[in-house]
């Protein structure tokens, strides 16, 4: 007795409606690769000219970020003739006012002192002053004195005076009283102002200037 067999759908399908399915298959796989560079360069763009995710790499900014923070670094801040403030938290790169070598140089500090600011430790109550009005900083780790280095620098123009909110923590301005500078950095040596923690997810808040 003959036996019928039946065969799958795809194998009686029409050779020339197979190669039609082939090339729609390829057209989408392309698509979705195109796409998937596309996003790739996106982002590659949003990291160098809009922001860029920096993870904190010691204490020496505590409270206001601790260690394994995440913060968005917004890369616009200071384009278009904006200039950073006091009170800013800002990343930059301390080749050559912090460190003398490249590789690992980016840092994260307030923004004490613009050029032009004449910054000094301390006035008769252990304030500092900036132009002679001391600052309010609540933001200092708790149990931290201002400084413990006395210093009285007039910032040059075009340079920021920083330190880090936990001073007892901190590797800053002050450290480098001595090298060219004076311990001053760049202002075009800023990569751009933390904006806000988003990580770990209970830390998530926005950074606002603490001072004018």
């Amino acid at each position: 007795m003959d036996t019928e067999v039946h065969l799958p759908e795809r194998d009686r399908a029409d050779p020339a409606e197979q190669r039609v399915e082939r090339s729609r298959f390829g057209v989408r796989t392309q698509r979705y690769a195109l796409l998937a560079v596309a996003a790739a360069a996106v982002i590659a763009l949003v990291n160098v000219f809009v922001a860029q995710p920096f993870e904190i790499p010691s204490g020496s900014m505590e409270n206001t970020l601790r260690a394994g923070d995440r913060v968005l670094v917004n890369k616009l801040a200071y384009r278009f003739g904006k200039v950073p403030a006091r009170g800013d938290v800002v990343v930059f790169d301390g080749e050559g006012s912090f460190v003398q070598d490249s590789g690992g140089t980016d840092y994260v500090k307030r923004v004490i002192g613009v050029g032009g600011d004449r910054v000094t430790c301390c006035d008769e109550r252990g304030r500092i002053t900036v132009n002679g009005r001391p600052l309010d900083e609540t933001y200092l780790y708790p149990g931290d004195t201002p400084s413990r280095v006395a210093f009285d620098i007039e910032v040059p123009k075009g340079r920021l005076w920083v330190m880090g909110d936990h001073r007892a923590d901190s590797r800053d301005s002050r450290d480098h009283l001595g090298d060219p500078g004076g311990g001053t950095v760049p202002v075009d040596k800023v990569i751009g102002r933390a904006e806000a923690t988003f990580w770990p997810l209970g830390r998530r808040r926005s950074l606002d200037g603490a001072h004018g």
